[in-house]
């Protein structure tokens, strides 16, 4: 294994940075076990002269834990449910998703 493959399962490990979830393809089905960093960054978006700073919320977690990502899927966190927005990226080593989710 890689020193940055090593660096990144301990990273979702880190329960000072990730946290257990439960995915669903598609919203439904039955649940996995994953561990996810979620992340609220600050992102301004501009429309016409004016400038908004609405809510976002990233989620990433390990390619080997799902496989494939896709909009619709959702994240179940302490009973709260996000679902991805649009199409999920990876990293460019192909070891993390990383996707927009809203609360639903």
């Amino acid at each position: 294994m890689s020193a940055f493959a090593n660096a990144k399962v301990a990273l979702f490990r880190d329960p000072n940075l990730a946290q257990d979830a439960l995915w669903r393809s598609d919203g439904a089905g039955a649940p996995v076990a994953v561990r996810i960093m979620l992340r609220r960054p600050d992102a301004v978006t501009g429309f016409g002269e004016g400038r908004f700073v609405p809510d976002s919320v990233m989620i990433d977690v390990e390619c080997a834990a799902l496989g494939t990502l896709a909009p619709g899927d959702t994240f179940e966190i302490g009973g709260v449910i996000y679902e991805v927005r649009g199409e999920p990226l990876r990293d460019v080593l192909r070891h993390v998703w990383k996707a927009e989710a809203r609360e639903v």
